[in-house]
């Protein structure tokens, strides 16, 4: 938290001073200093910044202050041997001592309150540590990292419930200042809307996070944790599933199972059957694994005639009265990977009616997205609401990482000839 040199003006003029001047610093306290002081101090000094502790610790040693500022000096020099030494203890106990003089220049006291804050934190005084941070604030210290400071207090002091407030601050103020929320804080927001059962909260932060953090580990992290939810929709879950499949996310057996499984169970042979292929491909799934060679013998025979059954289906589907038969026909085609034939049925099943709308615009919008058509995926994913929004806004973010990439392709230029 604090680098050497904070304590600059004090060794500055430990340093260069004059035996027994007295004047004022041009931002700071009145400096009075002996010559046989300022040359232990600027010894040391010297020591600290060579990286020679055991030098510097004789010099400081020797320090008999005798004015404020002297006093002042040689509690700025202990800071900076424990901040050499990495002990954090000693650091705190060289602030108070230097809280104890006059000599604290005004416009360094806010931030070395905070600091202190962070020290007595760091040792586990926690009490302490929000008193300093207090005091930091009416001295006019109110940064954003103070407040997520008082929120890992909180997180220490077992209130995840009175940290929370505080997480959700910092994020809202770092969000403001248009400066980049940390991965680190994303999860710690998200840990707290977990523990507090906050799904719609945990959801939005997840995808916020990846639109930062976007990588096929975050992915999956994100979806495994999210497909958590209690009472989770399971036609949800498979479409959450197919977004960590096309993030190439699928890093494990689990994966691979529970998305076979989720397909079996929604009627979708093929698309169970080509699952456990993938997976066996990958090398996460073995042609021996009871549960899946179970589940692969069920549901070849199932695929085939699934595919064979499509086009009577959907020609079926055309004259119904509603949308369902033309719903039910596009997952079909969806779950076989025709996103465009899907993409036109999630149509004629949403002209016609009487069906999800929530459900069928998130499925159109995958379909074209996983088209190519990343305009009109966005569009059909932004009339998404109730029970499918998640899903929307979780594919919503992979369009957009799509449509980015896409911006970013070099353009093939032929070579003149």
């Amino acid at each position: 938290m604090l680098k050497s040199g904070l304590f600059a003006i004090a060794v500055a003029a430990a340093t260069s001073t004059p035996a027994l001047a007295k004047k004022p610093a041009a931002s700071g306290p009145v400096i009075v200093m002996s010559e046989s002081f300022r040359a232990a101090a600027q010894a040391a000094d010297s020591a600290i910044k060579a990286g020679d502790a055991n030098t510097a610790q004789a010099q400081i040693s020797g320090l008999m202050p005798v004015s404020d500022f002297e006093a002042y000096t040689a509690a700025g020099l202990r800071f900076e041997l424990a901040v050499l030494k990495r002990n954090f203890q000693a650091q705190r106990i060289a602030l108070t001592d230097m809280f104890k003089t006059a000599s604290v220049p005004k416009k360094d006291a806010p931030r070395l309150r905070y600091v202190a804050g962070y020290l007595s934190y760091v040792v586990g005084n926690y009490d302490d540590a929000l008193a300093q941070l207090d005091y930091a604030k009416t001295l006019g210290y109110d940064a954003t990292d103070a407040t997520m400071l008082r929120a890992d207090i909180y997180l220490r002091k077992n209130k995840a419930r009175d940290a929370r407030p505080f997480v959700q601050e910092a994020l809202a103020r770092q969000r403001a200042s248009g400066q980049a929320v940390s991965a680190a804080w994303y999860d710690r927001a998200i840990s707290l809307a977990y523990a507090a059962g906050d799904w719609g909260e945990v959801g939005s932060l997840y995808r916020e996070r990846l639109t930062h953090y976007g990588s096929a580990g975050e992915w999956r992290s994100a979806l495994a944790n999210y497909l958590s939810a209690p009472g989770i929709d399971t036609q949800v879950q498979l479409d959450l599933y197919r977004l960590q499949a096309a993030n190439g996310a699928m890093a494990s057996e689990r994966d691979y199972q529970g998305y076979a499984q989720l397909a079996e169970k929604a009627g979708n042979y093929a698309e169970a059957k080509a699952i456990i292929e993938a997976g066996r491909s990958s090398g996460k799934l073995t042609t021996t694994q009871a549960a899946t060679a179970s589940l692969m013998k069920s549901v070849t025979p199932k695929a085939a005639k699934e595919i064979a059954a499509l086009p009577a289906a959907a020609k079926k589907a055309a004259g119904a009265k509603d949308g369902s038969a033309a719903l039910a026909v596009a997952d079909s085609y969806f779950s076989l990977s025709q996103f465009p034939q899907a993409a036109e049925q999630y149509r004629l099943a949403l002209s016609k009616g009487g069906i999800d709308h929530g459900k069928a615009n998130a499925r159109l919008g995958i379909a074209l997205a996983r088209s190519g058509d990343l305009a009109g995926a966005k569009a059909a994913l932004a009339q998404v609401s109730g029970n499918w929004a998640n899903v929307a806004g979780f594919w919503s973010v992979w369009v957009d990482q799509q449509s980015r990439k896409t911006a970013f392709q070099p353009v093939g230029i032929s070579p003149a000839s």
